[in-house]
């Protein structure tokens, strides 16, 4: 038999869902401002599942005010507590990055990583790596980094600094 004070409230459980699928949507996005969106959607998501994994609502867990039977547990009170804390940590350093990004470049998108383009490069076509580390690739970088798709229209810019 079901026991009626264990199960979760549907909604919640949907509210979970939403926050979590909308979260890793935004996670997954090239602008940092939509990924520190998807941080806290998600941290939020995950709180409010928590305290569904502490049952119903009771009494406050203070020995002597309350029945023991009526006490709702502490611990998924604490853990959310101790959650918020640490996505406020992870948003409080996004949001420093988006900024010093926005500083630099004028546009908070993450750029491809042209060292991770060409390892994946050799590793497709069975390359060692020991072969590229006593070739001179800097040309040959700048090259590609003037090639590269420029998501924010700079790309005037980049070419005319590679030929410089």
């Amino acid at each position: 038999m079901i026991d009626p004070d264990m199960t979760p409230n549907l909604l919640l459980v949907v509210v979970v869902v939403a926050l979590v699928t909308t979260g890793v949507y935004l996670l997954l996005e090239r602008s940092l401002t939509r990924v520190i969106i998807g941080l806290v959607l998600i941290g939020n998501g995950v709180n409010v599942l928590f305290l569904l994994s502490g049952g119903r609502a009771g009494g406050a867990p203070i020995v002597g005010t309350t029945p023991v039977e009526e006490m709702s547990d502490p611990l998924p009170q604490a853990m959310v507590l101790t959650a918020i804390v640490i996505t406020l940590g992870m948003t409080a350093f996004l949001l420093a990055m988006a900024y010093r990004s926005w500083q630099l470049n004028r546009h908070d998108e993450v750029q491809d990583d042209l060292e991770d383009r060409r390892i994946a490069r050799m590793a497709a076509a069975d390359q060692p790596a020991f072969e590229d580390d006593t070739q001179d690739t800097r040309t040959d970088l700048e090259v590609e980094a003037a090639e590269a798709r420029d998501e924010t229209g700079d790309r005037e810019d980049e070419q005319e600094v590679v030929r410089t």
